[in-house]
């Protein structure tokens, strides 16, 4: 070819290849194909076998020479007319290939360019012109020679149409491949575009494409140009659509890579800042918990689920949100004491000294504390008893258990139940809720620091159910001993050994308690204080209590037993003591405030004093009554600040012998006015009521207070006396007081709060007391000194409480 244009599409390493003064590789143009037809071929060619590659004509290529043969023909053919034979082996494999190795047809090839290499090898840049058919070797050293005959290539006629669009097919094909291919330089385009000869076109495509040695050998043995191109844009139509589906596919993965790199990259930079910064690196933090978690006494099967839990949060990105919510779940397992027990002090007389000195009273329960003690002494192990404190508000229930775990050497540890409403705040929340948390039960324990401390469950009676749950419920699991042993919390999601802690719950209405809740705790009666027992609690524990708070001693201020009686009976109106240390804070105040303003003041507080600082006494009205009017009887009630008295006034009225009740009533206490009014009826002979007074005459009951509620069977024996005293103006015994049920066969039952009601007696004042015989058993329960002055009346009939209540002497009017 003379003077042909090229253009430079070779790639950066064929320019290297190349000195600056060397031509460019060169598209053939249609000039140079017809000249290169007119070109006859020697019918003698050198043979170089080529590994890896087909040579099509007109394309230019580099190949790189090994064998000691080929760099001998490449050599010798440089130095005469530059034209050599090529063709394709079947097996890259053989190193001196023979006839039967190489394919038969192949292709005329120009050296334009030959290099000697570094290493040894030769490259060349050779050009293809003509196919050819390979004939009889004529030699094999020191390279083959052979006779060769030209393969005249079958072109179609200039006016073919289907010729023409499979080329335009093929150019669009071509360049749509050089777009999705980003290892085709782009600079492929233009060349695409430039190429002017079909039959180049064809053979530059076939060339370029991504076949195996096979597949390219097949195109180039096609003699017709319009099957060898038909062929060719079946082959690049498999390719586009392999190309368009691999890049389809890259283009997701790398979307999701380019998502997970970046975080990556953002969390390395986070993470090289935090050691700038000298904090401590998410790694750091995994092998400090696993080191923590050697140390632990856990189960083998917690041990498992915490690795677990570990492996999980170390496979976790740390920006993620669930990376917190795993770290605080494990923070939690390593934090709860699993297995740790603070040690029992065993020495009792100490233990005694201190319930003592804390609490006056309260004998039984600390009886019970000091037997539980003694049995861990002689046992060294055994479940804690769950015990419930039952009484009136201010007796000292809560306040026991922190005496209770001193005396023990325990952790205190105290939950209000109040209002609780929640299962989860008794249970805790699945983790895999957003804000999600441990019960209060496991987070109390976690607080404590020990697995066996003791555990005060405040106001029991209050649990409240909704439609978040059932607490109660879920507390059954809690106090039961056959089951806390293995306690299920959602949050943990394993189980925890309850068994060691020493629940104490307190409750002023077991009422109010479920009976499954109730069945599981041993219940222990908390009564209310007589004065003298409240009058030495105020001296021993509330005034020096107060004294200390306000920051006076003993000198600045000093009340007497009479005072203090005074106080107790005239302010407040209670079974606990409360209300008691209000007053009594109210007079330390008094006296604080005299010394700051420098004003005097009795340090002996006397009577005048305390009407001057507290007011008038309002709170005496249960004092006994006279008898000088029939039909008022002193009954006894229990209320839920400890016990009382109250009055049943009973009055006749011209009329037709109706029957009318007031005071605020329940429907339990009606009841018991219309059997005592229909007792009375039927035996109105021994009782000495006329018919006459029982059908002309209109009855009204009232219990005073009618603000206040009442109910209640205890009444009833109150009631028939109140009755029989106003029809027959007998007077009622002296400073007696009653109370029992009563039947229509005429019997009394026994009731319940008898200590309550019995310091209630005390209070007022009160001298006998009438009881059913089934009650004495709990009147053997209470302590001598709180009977200490009265009388009692054992019943099992009405006629008996009649006779005993009434006097033969009627009143004035």
């Amino acid at each position: 070819m003379s003077d042909p244009k090229f253009i430079n599409i070779d790639s950066l390493s064929l320019q290297h290849i190349l000195d600056d003064e060397a031509e460019l590789i060169p598209l053939m143009t249609p000039e140079d194909e017809e000249e290169i037809k007119k070109e006859d071929i020697p019918e003698i060619l050198p043979i170089l076998p080529l590994r890896n590659t087909v040579l099509f004509p007109g394309v230019v290529i580099p190949i790189t020479a090994g064998r000691d043969q080929s760099i001998k023909l490449l050599k010798e053919a440089n130095k005469g007319n530059k034209i050599i034979g090529v063709v394709a082996q079947n097996n890259e494999a053989i190193e001196n290939p023979t006839k039967k190795d190489i394919h038969t047809i192949g292709t005329v090839a120009r050296i334009l360019r030959m290099l000697k290499m570094p290493d040894g090898n030769t490259m060349v840049v050779i050009q293809g012109t003509k196919r050819f058919e390979v004939g009889e070797f004529i030699q094999t050293e020191p390279y083959i020679k052979a006779t060769v005959k030209e393969m005249v290539e079958d072109y179609p006629s200039d006016d073919d149409s289907e010729f023409s669009a499979i080329i335009d097919s093929i150019r669009d094909l071509a360049l749509k491949i050089i777009k999705e291919n980003p290892n085709l330089p782009t600079e492929a385009t233009f060349a695409i575009k430039n190429i002017q000869s079909n039959s180049f076109l064809v053979n530059f495509v076939s060339s370029n494409m991504n076949l195996n040695v096979e597949e390219k050998q097949q195109l180039l043995n096609i003699n017709n140009l319009k099957d060898r191109a038909l062929a060719t844009l079946k082959k690049m139509d498999v390719e586009l659509q392999r190309l368009e589906l691999k890049n389809d596919i890259h283009s997701k993965v790398r979307e999701d890579m380019d998502q997970q790199q970046r975080e990556y990259y953002l969390h390395q930079q986070m993470k090289t800042i935090q050691e700038e910064l000298g904090g401590v690196s998410y790694d750091e933090d995994i092998e400090e918990m696993r080191a923590k978690s050697k140390k632990k006494k856990w189960s083998k099967e917690v041990g498992e689920t915490f690795d677990k839990e570990l492996g999980r949060l170390q496979r976790m990105n740390p920006q993620v949100a669930e990376y917190s919510v795993q770290r605080n779940y494990l923070d939690l397992l390593l934090e709860l004491p699993w297995n740790e027990y603070s040690k029992d002090k065993f020495d009792l007389k100490r233990a005694q000294k201190i319930l003592d000195r804390d609490h006056f009273g309260l004998d039984k329960v600390k009886e019970r504390i000091i037997e539980h003690l003694a049995v861990l002494k002689l046992k060294g192990d055994m479940k804690s008893p769950i015990i419930c404190l039952y009484g009136p508000p201010g007796v000292g229930k809560t306040s026991l258990g922190k005496s209770i775990a001193e005396s023990l050497g325990r952790k205190y540890i105290r939950m209000s139940l109040g209002g609780m409403r929640d299962e989860a705040e008794i249970r805790g929340h699945r983790k895999t809720y957003i804000g999600a948390m441990p019960g209060r039960i496991i987070q109390s324990i976690k607080k404590a620091g020990t697995s066996n401390p003791v555990f005060v469950l405040d106001e029991i009676d209050k649990l409240a159910s909704s439609h978040s749950g059932d607490p109660s419920s879920a507390m059954l699991e809690v106090l039961d001993p056959e089951q806390n042993t293995d306690f299920h919390d959602n949050y943990l999601e394993t189980g925890y050994d309850l068994s060691k802690i020493l629940f104490i719950a307190t409750a002023n209405n077991l009422s109010s308690i479920p009976w499954a809740l109730r069945d599981r705790m041993e219940i222990i009666n908390v009564n209310g204080y007589i004065i003298e027992e409240k009058i030495e609690i105020a001296k021993k524990h509330l005034l020096p209590k107060q004294l200390k708070e306000h920051g006076l001693t003993g000198k600045h201020l000093q009340i007497g037993k009479a005072q203090l009686e005074k106080i107790i009976e005239g302010y407040t109106r209670e079974s606990g003591v409360r209300g008691l240390d209000k007053k009594i804070a109210k007079v330390v105040r008094y006296a604080a405030k005299s010394i700051a303003m420098e004003q005097e003041y009795n340090t002996k507080i006397s009577n005048e004093d305390i009407v001057k600082i507290l007011g008038p006494a309002r709170l005496e009205r249960d004092k006994y009554e006279n008898n000088e009017v029939a039909g008022v009887v002193t009954g006894l009630a229990w209320t839920s600040v400890g016990g009382d008295i109250l009055f049943i006034e009973s009055i006749t009225s011209k009329g037709k012998g109706s029957l009318t009740i007031t005071g605020n009533l329940g429907k339990v206490m009606k009841e018991s006015a219309t059997i005592a009014m229909e007792f009375i009826k039927a035996n109105a002979d021994e009782f000495g009521v006329t018919t006459e007074d029982l059908e002309k005459k209109n009855v009204h009951i009232h219990v005073p207070e009618g603000a206040t509620p009442k109910d209640g069977p205890s009444a009833g024996i109150t009631m028939l006396t109140s009755l029989v005293s106003v029809f027959t103006g007998r007077k009622v015994k002296s400073k007696l007081a009653m109370t029992g049920e009563i039947t229509l066969r005429g019997k009394v039952l026994p009731v319940g709060g008898i200590q309550e009601k019995i310091l209630a007696a005390k209070r007022a004042n009160i001298k006998e007391i009438i009881l059913c015989k089934d009650n004495q058993k709990d009147i053997d329960e209470i302590k001598p000194q709180y009977l200490k002055g009265l009388k009692f009346h054992y019943v099992d009939t009405m006629k008996e409480v009649i006779n005993i209540a009434l006097l033969k002497q009627k009143v004035k009017k």
